[in-house]
């Protein structure tokens, strides 16, 4: 058999079974029950107080109640061919991977409106390979049993505008009117939102929903709908948008929305489709006036900081429920969510996991090092010179107290390679911050990458007195008929010890404290005026990247600000993270009246001269209560 024959054969019997396996499949799916669209009717997120605080309750209209421009501008913008392919534009995919492989990386989509449709009812949380080949395979079903009409009628009732879902309710909500009534100015805008709802919805991105709304009116002129004045007419038309801003259309809800997807996904008895569960409501521990004022404090400390980031998460630590979440300034300039997706080095902030190890391992308040520029000789003569803050040195002795107060880093790197540099990836590994630090003396510097997300994980274990429960998002799930198909499962673990978390909380709560400025001042001193409770308190800084961790019995809250492009901070950016937490933790509790923690019968408080961690005499200048183990306080 000479080559040309061999393809022309393999070729004929590609060909054949290509079609053979097409006509089977949708043999299959018509003979197959019709997919339940009118349960699978969609997500409904609700905060902790039963409020939802995605979308609004779903009005349906019918498609020949809907304008014709609405229908015309998103079949132009979607899908123009929807009315003539099966579920599937091939022509449309191959020009999209054609462009797409010329660029090598995905700039063109092919989705259909029906492809989109199963998608947003059935697969909102599948993020693996297999998604596409489910997507495939219930278009092939719902074009079986379903008229074009009422695919394009349920795509327009349940697709989502920008945090509004359904045409009728976003309508209503951009513009106090019905879909049946929109002009096509309005028609234009509105149908440009589903493409991407955080860029393109108009009450927060007008710009933006603008230039969508002129790439669909040439469409609209392309595909001969519309003649070029009714093109410009409607482009020109003043419109006037009724939706609230200052409701609970918050920039930065769809963070938490996002996370709360993410811990959804994880869900292993929660089924990747809705099949066979219809609609999910879920009851999330979003605390509303706490992700409000979140925001409201991150629009005043960042407003003027033009590129600066910011990834925030609050924590009730006794119960592990996530209040607030923000990955970010704004989420619809950018969805990226740096409070869990985002590494980057957490500086000094992980230094209570160190200096814990070091409690556990003998050391007291008054424990000393020499704070002074050392370099640090290894194996086969490699060095280490980690410098202090400002280049600040005590040139003496100083205690644990004062070198967490003042963050000296020559008593961090000296600490660690005494106790070994195991101590602190060891205690990483158990509070689930990280299972793969590496062994390296930067590490007490903090010169690992973590997520912030997992740093919270570590700190609620010292807010929560050493009992680990891991922050989560989902308290349970309901399915469309109020049956509850998930509860969070509530698991707790005792796995530090709490009479050393004490004495540990005891000395981050001294950051604020005058007493102890010697060679360098206290790291929160600026926070002086600002917080009215006790908290214990950690910073971080590096050149990139700033941190902050403040917690009591009632609240935790960790803050990171920076640069995605790594570029270098200054102290006035570092301040917006230590203001943002301020003002959020501060508003929480107003109405509260906390208290500190509990001093365990094994804990002895002693009146402590700060600047040699012995006992206060009356020669003492500065001095502070510092906590001791019995029997390992200093004695006279």
């Amino acid at each position: 058999m000479n080559l040309k024959k061999f393809i022309r054969i393999s070729s004929l019997i590609i060909v054949v079974g290509c079609i053979s396996v097409y006509l089977g499949l949708h043999l299959i799916a018509f003979f197959m029950p019709p997919l339940n669209v009118n349960d699978a009717s969609g997500i409904y997120y609700y905060d902790s107080n039963s409020n939802l605080f995605t979308g609004t309750t779903r009005e349906w209209i019918k498609l020949g109640n809907v304008s014709p421009n609405l229908i015309n501008a998103t079949l132009a913008a979607e899908d123009k061919n929807f009315y003539k392919h099966d579920g599937f534009d091939y022509p449309r995919i191959v020009k999209a991977l054609w462009i797409n492989l010329k660029h090598q990386k995905t700039i063109s989509g092919a989705s259909t409106i029906s492809q989109q449709y199963v998608k947003n009812l059935f697969l909102n949380f599948d993020k693996n390979v297999s998604r596409k080949l489910k997507e495939a395979w219930l278009t092939i079903r719902l074009e079986a049993h379903y008229s074009k009409d009422q695919i394009l009628e349920g795509y327009l009732n349940t697709i989502n505008y920008g945090n509004i879902f359904g045409i009728e309710n976003a309508s209503k909500y951009y513009f106090n009117k019905s879909a049946s009534n929109l002009s096509l100015a309005e028609a234009s805008l509105l149908a440009g939102i589903p493409k991407w709802p955080a860029k393109f919805e108009p009450i927060n991105n007008f710009e933006n929903a603008k230039k969508r709304q002129k790439e669909i009116l040439k469409m609209m002129l392309k595909n001969r709908i519309i003649t070029e004045k009714e093109m410009n007419d409607a482009f020109n038309e003043e419109l006037v948008l009724v939706g609230n801003k200052n409701s609970n259309y918050l920039k930065t809800i769809m963070y938490y929305q996002d996370a709360v997807n993410k811990e959804l996904d994880n869900i292993k008895t929660i089924p990747k489709s809705f099949l066979d569960a219809g609609s999910l409501k879920i009851y999330t521990n979003l605390n509303l006036d706490v992700q409000k004022t979140l925001e409201n404090s991150i629009n005043k400390n960042l407003a003027k900081l033009n590129d600066l980031q910011i990834a925030s998460i609050v924590v009730e630590p006794s119960t592990g429920k996530i209040l607030a979440l923000t990955g970010g300034k704004n989420y619809y300039k950018s969805e990226y969510n740096r409070a869990i997706d985002a590494k980057r080095s957490v500086g000094s902030t992980i230094k209570p996991f160190l200096y814990y190890q070091a409690l556990n391992s003998g050391f007291t308040p008054s424990t000393t090092f020499t704070s002074e520029r050392t370099t640090f000789v290894f194996s086969e003569n490699q060095t280490y010179s980690p410098k202090n803050y400002g280049n600040l040195y005590a040139e003496d002795e100083i205690t644990l107290a004062s070198a967490i107060v003042l963050s000296d880093n020559i008593y961090a790197i000296k600490t660690h390679l005494f106790l070994g540099e195991d101590k602190l990836v060891e205690i990483a590994k158990k509070l689930k911050i990280s299972d793969s630090l590496n062994k390296i003396p930067s590490l007490a510097l903090g010169s690992e990458e973590i997520p912030l997300i997992k740093m919270i994980t570590g700190y609620q274990v010292l807010a929560n007195e050493g009992i680990q429960i891991e922050p989560y998002f989902i308290d349970h799930i309901e399915d469309i008929n109020g049956n509850i198909i998930y509860m969070h499962p509530s698991k707790e673990e005792k796995i530090l010890e709490k009479d050393k978390i004490f004495i540990l909380n005891s000395m981050l709560a001294n950051c604020t404290s005058t007493a102890f400025i010697s060679y360098s001042y206290p790291t929160c001193t600026s926070l002086i005026p600002k917080i009215t409770k006790k908290y214990a308190i950690k910073t971080g800084s590096t050149d990139t990247d700033n941190l902050i961790f403040g917690y009591n019995q009632d609240i935790l809250m960790g803050v990171w600000v920076g640069y995605d492009d790594n570029k270098k901070t200054t102290s006035k950016e570092s301040l917006a993270s230590k203001y943002v937490w301020a003002d959020t933790v501060e508003s929480y509790l107003k109405e509260k009246n906390p208290t500190w923690y509990k001093q365990p019968d094994s804990v002895v408080g002693v009146l402590i001269d700060t600047k040699n961690g012995k006992i206060a005499t009356n020669e003492s200048t500065k001095k502070s209560v510092l906590y001791y183990i019995k029997g390992t306080e200093p004695k006279n």
